[in-house]
């Protein structure tokens, strides 16, 4: 930003007398309302980001960009093909992997002139595909759901396929919701694309099924190719998760007895996945129930000699900690060096949400220092997931001091923690808060941009209601309400008639 801009910033913002920023017939902050300041700083709130002096961008991004726009250009405009104008403008460049993936990623309005983009990159001589570059063709076209231009890619480069374009098309189809495609594409993908159906791909696909709720499909799929490829411990182990993602219980234990009929023998995963299945449904349909029917499943792992890890107590402790019983989910914490166990990542995240949840705000921060000096980061994600439990049940004083920590560990907020707090502030009628934040914000080079911030009533200065003082008797009003008192008084020494009973 200027500096004769952010000077002009600061007196808007800060000079400005307190009536304009709270109206009281509005609920509105408009500190940074746009119809107020667009005259004036219609540069650095525009709709393209904000540069920031002090870094530096890669160039392969700049490139990148570069070819997105080409690419996104009007095509009636240019009667070239893409390809050849991608040769004309960029034949001084040198396709990389990272470069053909942040191209696909800067041009998701692109559609079919990929295509061209592919033919640019294969005409040149310093380029050749790889199963990543490949990948991220499929990836591409799978977000787009155009899976027509997925088959005639695979079959034009069949001699490169590999493991991570297998599964990016997996991946893409079953999130689309064809699960029938999927089978398909199994059964035909060594005769049409060259790929080898072997017990890793068939685990693959079972995988991506059993995650996405299609546990009967993947089921269908391993019996009717088990005399091809016969399952072993894993690929039971997924199916069994499967079905307990779909939170069919029945469904799981009925597959487990068949595994146990059949030789298989059920494993930590298997068991964990039930047990999740099991904490889910009491949560949902009776939660007093949650204790004794977990009970059942952790003495049946005992039973059958199967042992805890770290993920059976995380099971535990999340669906302890989202049915709000955070003081039950420490105390499993801390017996968890009974069956051997040491916490993870998971478990220090879940336990630092629940305990910020709850206010119990010194211990989520003594958790965090328990955390780091575990030897696990906190990323930023998971910083903005702990101001946003604070924000909710209005601790923004100390979500300020866990934003301070953010940036001691070198994570950069982003425009999403400085909206979040700066619509705080503004809730809480803080006007120099949020004007910091603000300010904070635009020297980083952060993007925000201006918007009116709802203000809570409850903070909203009520006005001072101005008390009339009593006004002076004149002395014909004041001889007037002593006669009336006096003729109150005399009536009262009079004593009342009894009335007769009318007969």
């Amino acid at each position: 930003m200027p500096p004769s801009t952010s000077l002009l910033l600061g007196r808007l913002l800060l000079q400005q007398p307190p009536h304009r920023f709270i109206s009281q017939q509005s609920t509105y902050f408009s500190c940074f309302s746009p119809t107020h300041y667009l005259n004036f700083l219609s540069k650095p709130f525009s709709s393209k980001p904000t540069s920031n002096p002090k870094t530096i961008d890669d160039p392969d991004q700049v490139i990148a960009r570069s070819l997105s726009g080409e690419l996104l250009e009007n095509l009636e405009a240019d009667p070239l093909p893409t390809s050849q104008r991608l040769h004309l403008i960029f034949s001084h460049v040198t396709p990389t992997p990272s470069l053909v993936q942040s191209t696909l990623n800067f041009s998701p309005e692109a559609g079919r002139a990929i295509l061209g983009f592919n033919h640019w990159l294969t005409q040149n001589a310093n380029f050749s595909h790889t199963d990543e570059t490949l990948s991220f063709f499929t990836d591409y076209f799978g977000r787009r759901k155009d899976f027509k231009a997925i088959h005639d890619f695979l079959v034009d480069n069949k001699e490169v396929l590999g493991p991570k374009t297998l599964a990016s098309c997996i991946d893409r189809l079953v999130r689309a919701g064809r699960p029938t495609q999927v089978l398909g594409f199994f059964e035909r993908m060594e005769r049409d694309y060259g790929f080898k159906r072997d017990k890793d791909s068939l685990r693959l696909v079972v995988e991506k099924l059993c995650e996405n709720g299609y546990a009967s499909y993947a089921e269908k799929l391993v019996k009717d190719t088990a005399n091809e490829i016969f399952p072993d411990d894993k690929i039971c182990d997924l199916l069994i998760k499967g079905w307990c993602v779909d939170g069919k219980l029945d469904e799981a234990k009925r597959l487990a007895g068949e595994m146990y009929r059949g030789g298989f023998e059920l494993g930590t995963v298997a068991y964990n996945c039930i047990l999740d299945c099991v904490s889910k449904l009491c949560r949902k349909k009776d939660p007093f129930r949650l204790d004794s029917e977990a009970e059942k499943v952790l003495l049946d792992m005992e039973y059958n000699g199967v042992p805890r890890n770290v993920e059976t107590f995380n099971v535990l402790i999340s669906n302890l900690c989202k049915i709000r019983r955070t003081e039950d989910a420490i105390k499993l914490f801390y017996r968890m060096g009974e069956w051997g166990c040491h916490p993870n990542e998971t478990t220090f995240l879940v336990l630092i949400k629940s305990l910020y949840q709850a206010a119990r705000v010194g211990e989520g921060d003594e958790m965090i220092d328990r955390m780091k000096s575990a030897g696990y980061a906190i990323g930023r994600k998971d910083y903005y997931e702990f101001l946003t439990r604070l924000c909710g049940i209005e601790r923004i004083e100390h979500a300020m001091s866990v934003f301070e920590k953010m940036k001691t560990d070198g994570h950069n907020p982003d425009t999403k923690t400085y909206d979040l707090l700066m619509t705080k502030w503004c809730a809480h009628n803080r006007v120099d808060k949020a004007n910091a934040l603000f300010d904070e914000a635009v020297r980083n080079g952060v993007e925000v941009k201006p918007k009116e911030y709802r203000v809570d009533p409850r903070y909203l200065k009520k006005p001072i209601a101005v008390k009339k003082g009593k006004k002076r008797e004149t002395l014909p009003e004041k001889m007037a309400r002593k006669r009336r008192r006096l003729k109150q008084i005399r009536l009262s020494f009079v004593k009342k008639p009894k009335r007769t009973m009318m007969r």
